[in-house]
């Protein structure tokens, strides 16, 4: 068993994040593990991501307050624990429109 202490979770850069805070909770340097990654990631108000693509999959999951999930045909507003999948080459751009701070889940492929 691998065990991850969210007091001990270690920060990591994503490029093209503004106003967030990642952490890993799973997988790549913070665990071993074969499939899947999983991180936490605090947005402040205003806190975004441009619109981007991934080669594979993303599930998030709302954690704490509101995030707007935007593609290039639609628009999403996620609350506590709601979640969405995106598919493998499908943009996002994650949002945080509100006056308080959010969190989100994130897990995909290694």
């Amino acid at each position: 068993m691998q065990v991850t202490r969210y007091a001990e979770a270690k920060r990591y850069e994503a490029a093209e994040h503004y106003d967030m805070r990642c952490l890993r909770l799973q997988g790549k340097e913070a665990t071993e593990t074969d499939t899947i990654w999983i991180g936490l990631s605090h947005l402040l108000p205003g806190g975004r991501t441009s619109l981007k693509d991934a080669a594979v999959e993303k599930i998030y999951i709302v954690v704490a307050g509101e995030v707007t999930v935007e593609t290039p045909t639609e628009t999403a507003t996620l609350c506590y624990l709601d979640s969405c999948r995106l598919a493998p080459g499908e943009a996002r751009a994650l949002v945080n429109c509100t006056n308080d701070p959010a969190t989100i889940l994130l897990a995909m492929p290694i």
